[in-house]
């Protein structure tokens, strides 16, 4: 089982309570960044692209405990950038299972081997090695040659060190179902606990900006991979975000089951889109306009299906109807046949690009923390 028994029933019996509760938004999965800084350059990555004086900021490990407090969503992923390169992140590791949260840190492996001794097995953590397929098109995301070996390498160091570890595939336009499959027998082979899959997001300031999925063509895709499912493949999200995928549900995201704490602050409205930051997790939640966000409200929003925003849907759907995921847990993602209706598009609102002027906040900011230090020193 991908999923950790315990940690299926704990976030049920979080969920659950919170609908018997009558409270509608909730976290489920708080995405921790801790920096933005990478130590790879892929190209359709929307985190990186940020002045020095940004990608060098670190939240501190008190800052990321008190995000994990304020927000008490049961699940943490450390993402970033490379959480690996921040000096504290074992500590802040620590500081979240101390929490008794359940932990999983994204990481795309290349200082893995460097770094695992900082780090012990605990059944609350597992590493996440992000693998975009085989070789060949994991490289090519990545823009570098090499890096699918040494992350394959690493996650056999980490199986051997007793570790849990999952692998995230993001899927772009040039995947094939055929290629993809195998890709998945591969890491099957190999011994990771679980796989979670997802088609890339339109980052605006991606360099690569021609080869993200339409909802239409990720739905094919996923048919025709999961119809190569030998029920060898073990996935760590849930049957009905899988069967959304592969257009057999009508879910509507939901932004705030992701929450977003980073350098700026609490991101406005989701793991994906940078469009105003709140002070506190209370600011986020009460003073942003969730009805403004999401597949046919927002022109932005309008090809994501990614799990960041709809997992967090399909949980919800699970505990409420566990007989529907049930069936689709022990029958599989329906492959044929019409799929469910499609969000219309017609009354959604324009785009807006509005990063910039958080960036160039954000480095008024800078300018401003560092005028004090910068006239001290001239006193010395």
């Amino acid at each position: 089982m991908a999923i950790p028994l315990r940690q299926t029933i704990r976030v049920g019996a979080y969920v659950l309570g919170r609908h018997l509760r009558g409270i509608e938004r909730y976290p489920l999965v708080l995405m921790l960044e801790p920096l933005f800084r990478c130590n790879l350059a892929c190209a359709g990555c929307g985190k990186i692209d940020y002045p020095d004086a940004i990608l060098n900021q670190r939240l501190s490990v008190a800052e990321c405990v008190e995000a994990v407090d304020e927000c008490g969503a049961p699940i943490v992923v450390l993402a970033g950038g490379e959480p690996l390169l921040h000096r504290d992140i074992a500590d802040i590791v620590n500081g979240i299972i101390s929490r008794k949260k359940f932990v999983y840190l994204c990481t795309n492996a290349l200082l893995l081997e460097k770094k695992i001794e900082q780090f012990e097995p605990h059944p609350n953590f597992a590493w996440t090695v992000h693998l975009d397929g085989d070789r060949q098109d994991h490289d090519r995301s990545v823009c570098q040659e090499g890096v699918y070996d040494r992350a394959v390498a690493a996650i056999l160091l980490a199986k051997k060190r007793g570790f849990r570890v999952n692998i995230n595939a993001t899927l772009f336009d040039t995947a094939e179902p055929q290629q993809v499959a195998h890709f998945f027998d591969q890491v099957s082979e190999i011994g990771v606990d679980g796989i979670t899959v997802s088609p890339g997001y339109a980052y605006e300031r991606a360099p690569d900006q021609e080869h993200f999925l339409n909802r239409r063509r990720t739905k094919e895709l996923f048919r025709g991979i999961f119809a190569r499912d030998r029920g060898f493949w073990s996935f760590n999200q849930s049957s009905l975000f899988l069967d959304f995928l592969a257009g057999n549900q009508t879910y509507r995201c939901t932004p705030w089951g992701n929450p977003t704490r980073n350098v700026f602050g609490w991101q406005r409205p989701c793991y994906l889109l940078g469009e105003g930051y709140a002070k506190s997790f209370k600011e986020l939640m009460e003073e942003t306009d969730w009805d403004a966000y999401g597949t046919g409200h927002y022109e932005k929003c309008a090809d994501c299906m990614v799990h960041s925003g709809y997992e967090a849907t399909a949980v919800v759907d699970s505990v409420r109807h566990p007989l529907k995921a049930a069936r689709v847990a022990l029958r599989g993602v329906r492959t044929q046949g019409e799929m469910a209706p499609e969000i219309p598009l017609h009354r959604q609102r324009p785009a807006e690009f509005v990063l910039s002027q958080h960036v160039a906040e954000a480095m008024a900011r800078l300018s401003r923390r560092e005028e004090p230090m910068q006239s001290a020193s001239g006193h010395d």
